[in-house]
């Protein structure tokens, strides 16, 4: 699975700034074998369990959250940038490798003790998953499992999520 991962995502080098290179999953996307076979990867250690919600990161984390949903037969919640969501929310502040931002999500799209699991393209240097698991927890969720398509091991963003289950289909 890593293999044919890593063969559809594109590098593109000093995106967004000098010295970060961007692994950009549209061609993955866009190979609708490849896409289906990442999605059922995700779904495997789930589908015997109980997942009351699927929860997708802005913006490509929608895209996996939507296709795990669809899969599971589940509902989604999303997390997104700062602005975007126009009902009542709660917010978290966070850092990445090249910046600071706030996400949010609505208040009302998780239940307590809904079981939860989060997903998103990449993981990096944690802050954002960090930050939406604080959001998920402050909700009064149980995150059942995180998920990633890739993981960029040298930022060390599993150092932020420690004490949760943590999945990545492909690193580099």
């Amino acid at each position: 699975m890593e293999k044919l991962i890593k063969e559809r995502i594109r590098e593109i080098p000093d995106w967004p700034k000098r010295g970060v290179d961007f692994k950009d999953i549209t061609p993955l996307l866009q190979d609708g074998f490849t896409f289906r076979k990442v999605i059922n990867a995700l779904a495997e250690p789930y589908v015997s369990q109980k997942i009351d919600k699927i929860v997708g990161i802005d913006a490509r984390g929608f895209i996996m959250a939507a296709g795990l949903a669809y899969k599971l037969k589940t509902g989604i919640a999303i997390i997104r940038k700062q602005g975007k969501l126009p009902a009542e929310k709660i917010s978290q502040k966070y850092s990445l490798e090249y910046a600071s931002n706030t996400v949010e999500i609505h208040k009302d799209s998780i239940m307590p003790a809904e079981r939860i699991v989060i997903v998103d393209d990449v993981l990096a240097t944690g802050g954002t998953m960090k930050a939406a698991v604080n959001l998920v927890k402050r909700l009064k969720g149980k995150i059942a499992g995180i998920d990633f398509l890739i993981e960029l091991k040298a930022l060390k963003g599993r150092k932020k999520l420690k004490g949760y289950k943590i999945r990545c289909l492909a690193s580099y």
